[in-house]
């Protein structure tokens, strides 16, 4: 697969497991920002992300990610999002990958219930392959 996987993931993991079966190389977006330098991406890449805050607008996008997508250079780079969430939330399922797609005007690619399932991880496989395949 020619795209690159960016992902965030709180200590349960769940989004990094998922991202991982999809590459292994997959780049992780730091829980900390003073665990390293501000991650800047250099080329075309699709965003795994987690919904917060049962789906509040305000709080629905981890603010790793939002301070990840406030550089220019990595929302110019973005070419699609994966979402990941629970369905208990009804109407906000996936909420913050919805509102990035819409924000950057990139594909949604697929939403994921928590960590997702074998079927799931193909499907996206066989999604990403479709849209940035070579």
């Amino acid at each position: 697969m020619s795209i690159t996987i960016v992902y965030f993931s709180n200590y349960s993991g769940n989004t990094k497991r998922f991202a991982e079966k999809i590459n292994e190389n997959a780049i992780p977006i730091p829980i900390k920002s003073s665990d390293s330098e501000p991650l800047i991406m250099h080329n075309p890449y699709v965003l795994f992300v987690p919904t917060y805050g049962s789906g509040s607008d305000t709080h629905a996008i981890p603010r790793q990610v939002r301070r990840f997508l406030n550089n220019r250079n990595n929302r110019e780079k973005l070419q699609g999002v994966v979402g990941f969430g629970n369905t208990n939330f009804g109407e906000d399922f996936c909420k913050a990958a919805h509102m990035i797609s819409s924000k950057a005007g990139v594909p949604l690619v697929a939403r994921i219930e928590i960590f997702g399932t074998q079927d799931d991880v193909i499907e996206v496989k066989n999604r990403l392959e479709i849209l940035y395949g070579e």
